[in-house]
C-alpha cells in the first residue's frame, strides 16, 4: 500500500529541523534556556522523523537496527522533552511576572538554567531509562513510519509512561494562567522590567506565550487520546513479572502498512503522532522566524556574504531631529497590551511608549496634545 503522504511528510519533517534550528543562537545570547531546548529537541526530533520516513518508505526490513535503537529513545525523549520545554518557557514568563528587581544577576541567570536543564534533559533521560520496565520487545518497524518504541499494554506503562505528557501540560497551563493574571495586576512594574530588559521585549514575551500555549494545546490532547487509544483498541494485559515483560526481548516485529493502515483509529494515532513534531517546529519558526530579531540577524548574514562579493549596504539616511514613522507605528504596537490592561484613568507616558529613540522625548514633550491643552488653559485663565 502506497503512502499518500510521500514524499510530503519527508519535505515537512526535513524543514522543522531546519527551521526550528535556526534561531538558536541569538536566544542562546539571551539566556532564554527554556526556548533553546524546545528548539534542540524539536529539530532533533524532525530530524529522526525524516530520516525513519526516508529510509522505510514502502517497506519494513531491518536495515538498521542500532539507529532503530536510537530513534526510538529520541521518540520517547521528545515526548516529554517538548512539554518540559514549553514549562520552562510557562514558568520563566511567569517569574518575570512577578519579578520584583529590575535586573537580573549573572549567577540568577545560571541557577535559572541549571533548573530549565535538569527538567528538559535529565528528567527525559530518566523517562527514557523507566521505558525498559514495559518494553516488551526491542522494537517495531511500521512501514512509511519506520521505528517504533514497543511498549507492554500494562497498567504500569499508563503511570510510567502514558501520564506525563498531561500531567507537564496540565502544569505548564497553571503557569500559563498565573502568568497573564500576574501581567494584569503589575502591568506597571512589569512594563518598567522590559524597558531595563535588553535580552526580552514586551513581543517576545507574548510570542512565548502564545508558542507555549499552542504546544498545551497539540500534545495534550495527542496523549490524552493515546491513553484513550491504548485502552480500547487492544485489551490491557496483567503484569505478571519482569521475566514475563521481557521474555523473547531481542525479537523485533514487522508490521507492513496494509495492516496498520486497515485498523482507523490506529492509522488516526500513528499519522497525528508523527506529523505533530514537524507541526511544532513549524508554528515554532512561525512566532520567532519572522521577528525583528530574526530579520536583523538575516540581515547581517546576508551582507556578511554579500560583502565578499564586493557589495555594500547603502547608508542610511539619518533623521535627528523626529523619530521615523515606522519607529512610531511599530512603538504603538509594541504597547498595545499595556493600553488594553490599561485602567481608564492611567495614561501611557510619551518616555514609556518610546524608551530607545535619543530624540523622542524632547520631541514628544514639545509636541505632544496635552502640552497644547495645558498652554490654553493657563492662557484662558489669564
Amino acid at each position: 500500500m502506497a503512502d499518500p503522504t510521500y514524499p510530503l511528510f519527508s519535505i515537512f519533517a526535513f524543514m522543522g529541523f531546519l527551521l526550528s534550528i535556526i534561531p538558536l543562537p541569538w536566544h542562546l545570547q539571551a539566556w532564554n534556556s527554556g526556548t533553546c531546548f524546545y528548539m534542540m529537541w524539536a529539530s532533533l526530533a524532525c530530524l529522526n522523523q525524516f530520516i525513519n520516513s526516508i529510509v522505510w518508505a514502502g517497506n519494513t526490513l531491518n536495515v538498521a537496527p542500532i539507529w532503530c535503537e536510537i530513534s526510538i529513545r529520541i521518540m520517547m525523549g521528545a515526548s516529554v522533552g517538548l512539554p518540559a520545554a514549553s514549562l520552562c518557557i510557562n514558568r520563566r514568563l511567569y517569574i518575570i511576572a512577578n519579578v520584583r528587581a529590575v535586573s537580573i544577576t549573572r549567577a540568577e541567570k545560571s541557577r535559572a538554567v541549571l533548573v530549565d536543564a535538569l527538567i528538559c534533559v535529565l528528567f527525559p533521560l530518566i523517562y527514557i531509562a523507566l521505558q525498559y520496565v514495559v518494553q516488551g520487545h526491542r522494537f517495531d518497524i511500521y512501514e512509511d513510519i519506520g521505528c517504533f518504541p514497543a511498549l507492554y499494554n500494562t497498567l504500569p506503562t499508563y503511570f510510567l509512561s502514558s501520564m506525563w505528557p498531561i500531567i507537564i501540560g496540565l502544569i505548564s497551563a497553571v503557569y500559563c494562567v498565573l502568568s497573564l493574571r500576574s501581567f494584569a495586576r503589575r502591568r506597571i512594574e512589569f512594563s518598567h522590567f522590559m524597558t531595563s530588559n535588553k535580552s526580552l521585549t514586551l513581543s517576545r514575551y507574548f510570542r512565548l506565550m502564545a508558542l507555549a500555549m499552542t504546544e498545551i494545546l497539540f500534545t495534550t490532547p495527542l496523549a490524552a487520546f493515546s491513553i484513550w487509544l491504548n485502552a480500547t483498541a487492544t485489551p490491557i494485559g496483567p503484569w505478571r513479572s519482569w521475566a514475563d515483560t521481557h521474555f523473547n526481548y531481542s525479537r523485533v516485529r514487522l508490521i507492513p502498512a496494509i495492516l496498520w493502515r486497515s485498523n482507523r483509529l490506529l492509522s488516526a494515532s500513528m499519522e497525528f503522532s508523527r506529523w505533530v513534531v514537524p507541526l511544532c517546529a513549524l508554528i515554532f519558526f512561525v512566532f520567532f522566524g519572522f521577528a525583528d530579531e530574526a530579520r536583523r540577524h538575516y540581515r547581517l548574514a546576508f551582507w556578511a556574504v554579500v560583502k565578499r562579493l564586493g557589495f555594500k549596504p547603502a547608508p542610511k539616511p539619518s533623521h535627528a531631529g523626529v523619530p521615523s514613522i515606522g519607529y512610531v507605528i511599530s512603538s504603538v504596537l509594541r504597547n498595545i497590551p499595556f493600553i488594553l490592561f490599561s485602567s481608564p484613568v492611567t495614561m501611557v507616558r510619551p518616555r514609556n511608549l518610546f524608551p530607545h529613540h535619543p530624540h523622542t522625548n524632547k520631541w514628544l514633550h514639545r509636541n505632544h496634545p496635552l502640552r497644547y491643552l495645558q498652554q490654553t488653559q493657563v492662557k484662558n485663565r489669564l
